[in-house]
């Protein structure tokens, strides 16, 4: 899987990332945006992307790509990072964070043969696949600049050959397999200028990935631009990310008090665990959804419960770990286009499958923390649209939980009444303005603007 561009367009958003964040003292070089955040990320700026003085070549990608304004994160992060500074941001889901270092990053390199000029890593497979088609897709009018990912599941020799044959300017890809490849001097890291960790929380946490981690920062130029991003950054570890960057600009995008996804209806449902089928056979034939995801606690329960809506004529399709690297690839495909509506999945994809038309998120097993809990809820309502979270109760634990997340973030979850306005978590697509907009959003194929005008 080290081979770039010749992969469909949707995968490029294959895991997406969530929203945590907490208060941090003002200082001169940290910026906290929490009240402006408090009215949303869509439309705070009246100011373009024409603004950041960005190459042509990716103006005309962003246009493309359906955007118009830049969201709150990109507005703080992209003039300041394009200079070359050191940055670490935190931003709540679906808030552009991936745009923010690959535009930069594209805006800054000066390709030349056989140099990797960026590196960018991550903790999990489906997230560098996914960054790698946002350079793809950011970079379709810089054809002098060569992407490529490279994760473990893929023989090493199919790595190589690449890294000795066609040797990639920007690289994306997992700690493990990056050790792996400069250990044995098949990828060069001594001209590298940008060095770039997503999810950064989940890579320095783990003291072996961050030890990984390490390693290969040690391999790169200590002149270079590091860039960390993540929604979840505790204040324990914001020191850890420090000793990375020299004098960086840290920019924490609201508060995590607000960390609740503006437009995004919550709810919950208090049964016992025998009762969950049922209720989600009526959920799922009563609501008004585009496309929903379903969350379970274990691969197991994920097969079973795939199984059991398919069995009753359900359009699903389940995400997991015990699949192979490809198998979960196809799927994402399937569901990313539309075939199927519905989608089962264990926390592998919690964080970051980032799909449009998903409008409702099912925890049909409570989430172990209040920081799942939000990066599942937030594959719903994304950069703003409506959304609906409906969460099953089953326990004392679950119960708890759901105490934590209502404490944690200042929201009041109700429970979910018995008629629920379609309007509080669905785009009117009978609106023909909101259609035209939402089908510019989402950059359909024919077929897939016949599918929603035709879904019930």
């Amino acid at each position: 899987m080290g081979e770039t561009r010749d992969n469909d367009a949707y995968e490029e958003e294959l895991l997406d990332y969530e929203e945590d964040e907490e208060k941090v003292p003002d200082s001169n070089g940290v910026k906290t945006t929490g009240e402006v955040a408090k009215k949303g990320y869509v439309g705070i700026h009246s100011s373009g992307f024409r603004d950041f003085l960005l190459k042509p070549e990716l103006l005309r990608a962003i246009v493309d790509s359906g955007f118009e304004h830049p969201s709150e994160v990109q507005h703080e992060c992209i003039p300041q990072a394009i200079l070359g500074m050191d940055v670490i941001c935190q931003a709540k889901s679906g808030m552009g964070k991936t745009a923010v270092f690959v535009l930069s990053t594209l805006q800054q390199i000066e390709p030349v043969a056989g140099q990797v000029a960026a590196l960018i890593l991550c903790h999990t497979r489906e997230l560098a696949y996914q960054i790698c088609h946002e350079f793809e897709r950011f970079s379709t009018y810089l054809p002098d600049i060569k992407v490529a990912v490279f994760y473990g599941g893929v023989q090493i020799k199919t790595h190589k050959d690449l890294l000795k044959n066609e040797c990639p300017h920007v690289v994306v890809g997992t700690p493990g397999r990056i050790l792996a490849l400069a250990r044995e001097k098949d990828l060069a890291l001594k001209n590298v200028r940008h060095f770039i960790l997503d999810e950064c929380d989940k890579m320095l946490e783990s003291l072996d990935m961050r030890k990984d981690v390490q390693e290969i920062f040690k391999m790169t130029p200590h002149d270079k631009q590091v860039m960390m991003f993540s929604a979840t950054l505790s204040k324990e570890i914001r020191p850890v990310c420090k000793k990375f960057m020299q004098d960086p600009m840290e920019i924490y995008v609201d508060d995590e008090a607000k960390l609740t996804l503006h437009g995004l209806v919550q709810h919950y449902i208090k049964l016992t665990e025998l009762e969950k089928n049922r209720k989600l056979n009526d959920l799922l034939d009563a609501l008004d959804f585009n496309q929903v995801v379903i969350f379970v606690k274990s691969v197991s329960r994920a097969a079973e419960l795939n199984k059991l809506l398919v069995e009753c004529n359900f359009p699903s399709i389940c995400i997991h770990s015990g699949m192979s690297q490809e198998e979960r690839l196809t799927r994402y495909k399937g569901f990313k286009e539309g075939h199927k509506r519905i989608l089962v999945a264990t926390d592998l994809v919690g964080r970051g499958i980032d799909i449009e038309r998903v409008n409702i998120v099912i925890n049909y097993d409570m989430p172990d923390s209040a920081d799942t809990y939000l990066h599942r809820v937030g594959r719903a309502g994304r950069f703003g649209t409506k959304g609906l979270a409906i969460t099953f109760v089953s326990s004392a634990s679950d119960s708890d939980v759901l105490n934590q997340v209502q404490e944690r973030f200042e929201v009041d979850i109700k429970e979910l009444p018995e008629q629920i306005d379609t309007s509080t978590y669905s785009r009117n697509l009978d609106d023909p303005g909101i259609m035209e907009s939402f089908l510019k959003e989402l950059k359909p194929t024919a077929e897939f603007y016949f599918y929603f005008y035709g879904a019930k």
